[in-house]
């Protein structure tokens, strides 16, 4: 029989202790679309409604991800995987505290979203698809990325040199450009609250 080499685990507090405790079940919603789909920005609002129900919530971006924990990685493919890999593990550490955790990352393939949806875990999480189409994504550019695509100064930019794999099967799927910011904070919040 193999020996325990991780004996801590065994001692430490339970998933369900930590639920308990908080009054709330740990859920991952997995935000995917372009850049500048409307990702964060429903992310934001699906936190401060949750925040004013009493649930704890973490959000994770892609900015606040890159500048730090993952501040060694570019934007080549294995970076790109290496990415999202780290923060599912990231993700997964947060769920099974029983936080209710927001990522939102373009994640531009199905392989990469079914790799964290495995490190996850199936019933934690919950994709949400926000389908805003790239025409509008390009029209909001707030930081200039889809015009440096296009002169070529960005390389390997998803929607304009590099593909974006729509979910096959997302929970929710949302065109913000459709939507109302507040019916899509509604239609997160509701998913959310369902896992409860």
């Amino acid at each position: 029989m193999a020996e325990n080499i991780y004996p801590i685990y065994d001692r430490m507090l339970s998933r369900e202790e930590r639920e308990r405790m908080l009054g709330q079940r740990g859920v991952m919603v997995w935000f995917t679309g372009l850049s500048g789909s409307g990702k964060s920005t429903v992310a934001l609002g699906v936190e401060r409604e949750l925040h004013a129900r009493g649930i704890l919530c973490r959000i994770l971006d892609g900015d606040n991800i890159r500048a730090g924990i993952n501040s060694n990685l570019g934007f080549s493919q294995a970076d790109r995987i290496e990415n999202i890999r780290r923060i599912a593990e990231v993700g997964k550490l947060f769920v099974q505290t029983g936080i209710v955790t927001l990522a939102c990352f373009v994640s531009p393939t199905e392989d990469i979203r079914e790799m964290a949806r495995q490190i996850i875990g199936e019933d934690d999480f919950k994709e949400v698809y926000v389908s805003t189409p790239l025409s509008e994504c390009e029209r909001r550019d707030v930081k200039g990325l889809y015009a440096r695509a296009r002169q070529g100064e960005v390389k390997d930019f998803t929607g304009i040199s590099a593909p974006f794999e729509a979910p096959r099967n997302p929970a929710l799927s949302i065109d913000t450009s459709q939507l109302p910011l507040e019916e899509s904070v509604r239609l997160v919040v509701d998913m959310i609250l369902d896992k409860q």
